[in-house]
C-alpha cells in the first residue's frame, strides 16, 4: 500500500513532550503507532482494517482509547494550535455526515477530542 501515512521526525519531535510516560513495559515505536491510528481515523477504517505495517490493530486500538482516556490528544490539540497563534482566517466546512445513535456516547466517555 502506497498511500501509508508517516509522521516525520520533526513532526514526532513536536508531538512528544505531551505523551505520558511509560510505566514498567517500553511502548511499542510510538511512530508507527500513532502514524496508524491518523492513518484509520483519516480514512474512517475499521481498527481491524489497519495495514499491517503498523503493527497490531489491537496495539493501534488500545492506545487510542488509553491516550483519549488520559487526554493526551487533547492536550497535543492545544499545544499546536496554541504555538500557531491566531489565526486571520476562519474555514467552516459543510459537510454532512450521518451517524450511528451509538455515536453520541462516544462525548460521554471520553473519546471524543475537546474542539
Amino acid at each position: 500500500m502506497s498511500d501509508l501515512i508517516w509522521l516525520s521526525e520533526a513532526q514526532m519531535r513536536r508531538i512528544e513532550p505531551y505523551f505520558p510516560l511509560s510505566h514498567g513495559v517500553p511502548r511499542v515505536d510510538d511512530r508507527r503507532v500513532i502514524s496508524g491510528i491518523i492513518f484509520v481515523i483519516r480514512n474512517g477504517l475499521r481498527w481491524r482494517d489497519a495495514p499491517k505495517e503498523y503493527g497490531p490493530h489491537k496495539t493501534i486500538y488500545n492506545r487510542f482509547i488509553r491516550w483519549s482516556r488520559l487526554g493526551v490528544f487533547n492536550k497535543i490539540f492545544a499545544g499546536l494550535t496554541a504555538r500557531g497563534g491566531k489565526s486571520d482566517q476562519l474555514m467552516i466546512d459543510a459537510t454532512h455526515l450521518k451517524a450511528h445513535r451509538t455515536a453520541a456516547s462516544l462525548l460521554k466517555k471520553g473519546l471524543f477530542p475537546d474542539v
